[in-house]
Parts: structure tokens; sequence; C-alpha cells
């Protein structure tokens, strides 16, 4: 295959993708450039479906080459390993808006690899990412059913811009990933600063029509360089199979389906599947007319037709509610003693301990991506543990879903938090869900909100969230507040929704149909804003505000400037000075590069004592000024005195008394404290005359 490619202009630069040159043997490979920076995906899929599963088994990996920046990595360790929390997250971002875009019954093994080959620390790599697995899919035999293509929106001084570059993003109160076909939105994720409902709307009308563009070039593109599909190995729910299993357990499913207790629900649910399964796939015949894979699709499949309908028919959800009724909430702050800050947050079957440490800089969490080696004084860990579902799994190191589900959560409280200068304290938040029927990601907002609260930090004002559903048939709509893992699972949309009554701090959107229209998205916004406010109103009744003092167990920190040129004095040579003052005091201690000193310790006593020897130590000797001081040496010509930390100064024989003195030790000997007045400072070389003898007249 020749060498071919196809650009198109989105944000004002040229998006090209390029295929035919690199990686041939792969289902699908392309290069995607803007300016320097080069990202490259492929797809590659098995050639028969995968034995005894019912699900699209997709695998995307995304990886940033350290040498696509001219970097190698810091630690011991040179090559690129386990992936970082951004290259999960960014993983993530492309699975999500490529997996609803197979057709039903396609279980093929799929695993698309996205690289990074060049990066100019000026253009995004994430969203190219996600155009690059598209396009690689796209062009392929893998059947995607349409092109998606996705940008990043951001908002500075009023004006949205496609795609900003590194350095705007950092000036934008809005970073927002958005990825569509040409006829609807799939996903967002988006953080912002308290914006309107509005405002994301148009945010969202602006970045879709620059994902139309791409779209249509990707369908250009296809006709010219694509293959065919290989649908050949779809497996399609035989329609007998389907007709058996409603004969057999149509009235069944619609009474367990009734059940509003989640466990009793899903209890009697598993028992009626079981017994169709034996039913229809009896024991000892050879060839039985139907499969169990066939039969539980079929299954799931009345279960979803039978909640939707009641939904859309009547309005009424699987344990008993109405579209708009958020679940019943019990709020339980400091429930744990001695944590710095906790809540306990129930929300019908979800439910979450959220607990909030405080720490000086050694607590911040450290990390290393291709434009920076840095560290998060603010982040918030999310634990799902399987106990929280009543099954029996994995425990151990974050899953991808947990990682997600984190920094949606630490995100969406970024924009409530003070300023380092009105608080200097590393904010770690942990998020522990103990039950989980749908929302738990949003429980950690409200969780952590009032845990930080509860610990004393002073939010500018309290957040909190609500996951929004979605059934869709046709052109009748239901739109739900507060979902239920079933309303996820048989639903068409998962819609994260935090902020306030007059703002949004984040939002998250995943759906499993093929695009949902503005109106939809409008609706689905609207009503969220009504149960996050009601939401908050349930949190501030338990906590109507951040308390006033930290606990008794948490750390206080203290700063203090000091002129940068005193940096080096403060350290010492090779850190000796700092680490005397730790090991003397036990504090923590860290400087920055602006003179800044941060000053953490539980003891106050301490403290104090870490700080006098810090202003110690920057102090100068002043002209006429009276100095208890520290005999530190005599030699025959007088004795060395330090009147301040690290400084010292002579004060000569002939200063040393009033009378006559004819030997040093006479008078004064290493170890003694004796008063000294400053006679001289001098300016070129620092050396300090001392006088004994002046105080003594």
């Amino acid at each position: 295959m020749k060498r071919k490619s196809i650009s198109v202009t989105i944000g004002g630069k040229e998006l090209t993708f390029e295929t035919g040159k690199v990686a041939k043997q792969a289902n699908g490979a392309v290069l995607v450039k803007v300016e320097d920076t080069v990202v490259f995906s492929s797809a590659c899929a098995s050639k028969e479906p995968s034995e005894g599963i019912d699900f699209l088994p997709l695998r995307v990996d995304y990886q940033e080459k350290f040498s696509s920046a001219g970097k190698s990595l810091g630690g011991f360790m040179k090559r690129e390993g386990r992936p970082s929390q951004r290259e999960i997250l960014v993983s993530r971002l492309t699975d999500r808006p490529l997996r609803p875009l197979f057709p039903k019954g396609y279980h093929n093994e799929v695993q698309l690899l996205t690289y990074v080959w060049s990066y100019d620390t000026v253009n995004s790599t994430d969203v190219l990412g996600i155009c690059a697995a598209s396009a690689a899919l796209t062009i392929s035999d893998i059947p995607l059913l349409k092109p998606v293509g996705a940008v990043r929106v951001g908002l500075i001084d009023g004006e949205y811009l496609i795609n900003p570059s590194i350095q705007q993003q950092k000036e934008s109160s809005l970073d927002l990933v958005l990825a569509g076909t040409e006829e609807g939105i799939l996903m967002i994720e988006g953080f912002c600063d308290f914006l309107t409902e509005e405002q994301v709307l148009e945010a969202l009308d602006k970045g879709h029509e620059s994902i139309k563009l791409i779209c249509r070039a990707l369908k250009e593109w296809r006709e010219e360089v694509g293959v065919p599909k290989a649908t050949a190995t779809l497996r399609v729910l035989p329609e007998e199979t389907l007709a058996a299993v409603r004969s057999s357990a149509g009235e069944e499913i619609v009474k367990a389906s009734a059940i509003t207790t989640k466990q009793e629900r899903d209890e009697a649910l598993s028992s009626l599947k079981e017994r169709i399964i034996e039913e229809l796939i009896p024991e000892g015949v050879e060839s039985p007319a139907h499969n169990k894979a066939d039969i539980g699709k079929a299954f799931k499949q009345l279960t979803a037709e039978n909640m939707r309908s009641l939904i859309l028919e009547k309005g009424v959800r699987p344990d008993g509610r109405g579209t708009k009724d958020v679940r019943f909430i019990d709020i339980e702050t400091n429930y744990l003693p001695r944590t710095h800050g906790s809540c306990l947050f129930t929300r019908g079957e979800t439910q979450a301990v959220a607990v909030c440490t405080l720490g000086g800089e050694r607590m911040a969490q450290r990390f290393e991506d291709l434009d920076q080696d840095s560290h998060y004084k603010f982040y918030l860990q999310y634990f799902f543990p399987p106990f929280s579902v009543g099954e029996v799994g994995r425990a151990g190191f974050a899953s991808r879903r947990e990682i997600g589900h984190g920094k949606l959560a630490e995100r969406a409280l970024s924009a409530a938090l003070p300023s380092d200068t009105d608080f200097p304290y590393v904010i770690r938040l942990e998020s522990n869900i103990t039950e989980s029927n749908g929302s738990s990601s949003m429980a950690s907002v409200c969780g952590s909100c009032l845990a930080m609260m509860n610990a004393g930090v002073p939010i500018k004002r309290p957040v909190s969230g609500i996951a929004m559903g979605l059934i869709l048939e046709g052109e009748k709509f239901a739109v739900l507040s507060d979902i239920l893992g079933a309303e996820d699972a048989l639903g068409d949309m998962d819609f994260k929704i935090t902020g306030d009554g007059e703002g949004i701090t984040a939002f998250q959107m995943d759906i499993k149909i093929d695009g949902i229209t503005y109106d939809i998205m409008k609706a689905a916004l609207n009503q969220a804003k009504e149960g996050r406010v009601h939401i908050l109103g349930k949190m501030l009744d338990a906590c109507p505000a951040y308390n006033k003092e930290l606990s008794s167990y948490a750390p206080r920190i203290e700063i203090i400037e000091i002129p940068p040129k005193k940096i080096g004095t403060v350290i010492g040579p090779g850190g000796k000075q700092i680490r005397a003052i730790v090991e003397e005091t036990g504090v923590e201690m860290n400087i920055d590069d602006d003179g800044k000193v941060s000053i953490s310790s539980s003891d106050a006593a301490m403290m104090e004592r870490a700080k006098e020897i810090v202003k110690g130590l920057i102090a100068e000797a002043e002209i006429g000024k009276t100095y208890e001081g520290l005999v530190k040496s005599t030699v025959d010509f007088g004795a060395f005195v330090e009147i301040l930390p690290g400084k010292e100064g002579l004060c000569h024989i002939s200063e040393l008394d009033t009378s006559r003195v004819d030997k040093v030790t006479d008078i004064v000997k290493e170890g003694d404290t004796i008063s000294v007045k400053v006679l001289d400072v001098d300016n070129r070389s620092g050396k300090i005359k001392l006088s004994r003898k002046a105080l003594l007249k």
C-alpha cells in the first residue's frame, strides 16, 4: 500500500492522518500529526470470537514514550513499564467513545495500542490518541460502525478555544474533552470553575462542530484506503431462543424486576435465570436447541425491555422511585475519631466512608510525565472492595476504574479548594466504598467534601454530585436522577455532574447508543441541577460550615518567607543545616525557590524552636546591639562567639575585659555563654567585631 494521508484543520491547526508506511501487518495503523507532535495507534483483532463470553473483549492501552520529548524516566528503571495514572486515564478516555460503536454480537478480541512518538510540549496528546485509535479502526476490517472524532475545549476571557495549547490550558477556566460521531456526542469529560449549564452546553456545541469535521474527513478517507469490514463472526441472538425465554419466564421476569431491594431483586432474577437454563437445556440431551450464552443474552434483553418499558410508559423505576426522585440520604460527620476529618455518606444502597488527612510537603504525591516532574498537593484515592457489592474478588493495587473514579471526584472538588497561602497543607482524601448500587463516584464527591469540612479545610463553597441516566426509544426519552446500578447497566447513559446551585465543577458522560442530541443533554443538565441542589441541602443540614479549628491530631503548618538569597544559608552545605534543624526539633521543613519555608509539626514548642532557628539564620548582626552568645572556640588573640545561628564574631582579647587580659581562657572558655556587643560588621567579608568590655563599663 502506498503511503496515504488526509488533513483537516481543527482549532486553526492542521491535523494530519497517515497510513501505509508503518505497522503494515496490523489490521489498521495510523499516525496522527499536529505540528511536531506525533501519535501512533494500531488496531488488531482475533480471527475468531472468544469462546464462552457474551461481551466485547476490547483492550485499550496508551503509552507516553519519554524519548518523544527528549527525556528519560527519572527513576532507577529507565524503561517504560507499568502505566502511569495519566496513561490509564487516557486509555479510559479512548475506550469509552469507541466501545458503543462495535456491532452487537461482535465478540472477537480487539486490542488498540497508542504511543506518543514525538511531543512538542505545545499540543495535547490525549485527544490525538482518541482520533488515532478511531482512524486505525475506521480503515481496518474491524467492524466499527462509524468514525469517532475527539477535541478539547477551553475557555479564556469568555472565548471558547478548540484544542488549546498546554499553556492555554493552564489559563483556561474549562478543561473539556469530548468525543462523538457526526450525528451526536458519545463521551464527555470536563472540569471547570463553577460554570453555568448554559456555558457548558455552548462549549459542547462548539466542540461537536469540530468533531463533525474530523468524522467527515475519516469517512472520506475510509472510502479511499479502507478495507471491507469483517462481519462474518457476529453472533446474532436466535429469535427462537428469545421467544423460548419470553414464553418460559416473561411474566416472572416482570414480577422479579418489581422487587425494590437490590439484593433480593438480583437473587430472584438469578434464580429465575438458572431455572430457565435448566428447562431449556435438559440434562442428558446431547444437542439441545439452545445454548447457555444465548439464553443469558435473551434473559438480559427481556429484563432490560421490562425495566425500560416501565420507566417510559409509567415513570416507575426498579426501586419504585419517579424519574426525578433522589434516594434517601443519611450523613454522619466525624465518623472516625482519630482521623483529621471523616464522614459516613449513605444514599440509598450506596455508601462511602470518606477520610481527610492533612500533612506537610512530604505527603504530596509525586509524579512524572512528558511535561514535568512535580507533585500533587491535593489528591483523592477511591477504593472499591468486592464486599461492597456482596462478592468475592481481587483486592490489591488500584484498578483502572478505581483510578478513573478517584480522579473524577478529585477534580470535581479542586475548584472549591482554598489557596496555598490561606491553607498551606497537603490534602489527601480517600473514599472507601462500603456499599454500591450506582453513583459511588458521586457519593465519593459528597462524602469527601464533608470530610474536608469536618477536618477544618476552609473550602470556598461546598460541592455535591449526582449521576443521571437515560432511557431512549425513538423520539421518546426519560432522564433519570440518581441512577441505580441496574439503570446504568441496562440504560443508555451514565452522566455525572458535580457543583452547587450556582455552577458546575465537573461532568462525565458515557453512553451505550451512537450519540445523544443537544436537547437531551440540556434536559439532563437542568434536571441534574435540581438533584444537585437537593443533595447539597442535605449535606449542609448535617454540616452547615467547615470547622474553624483543626483536629488536635492534625499537624500545624506555618510559612516563613525568607529572602531567596538566604535559601542556601538555611539549607546549608549538602543540606547539613536543614537536617540539623529537623533532627533537633522533629519538624518537617520544606523550602521552595521563592523563599517560602514551610514548617510542619504537631508539637507547638518544637515548631517555635524551628522558627527561631530559621529566623536566626537569616538575621543580620546589628551594630550596637547586644547579644547573648555561645563561645564556640578560643585562640590566643580572642574568642569566637556565635551570636546568631551559624553566625560567629570575634571578641578580641583586648575587648574581653576592662583590665588587661594575659590569657583568653582566664576570662572565657569554650561552651560559655556571654553577653557581647557588636562593634562593627565588614560589609565585604561579613566579619563581625564583638566586645564584652563595652558592656562592663
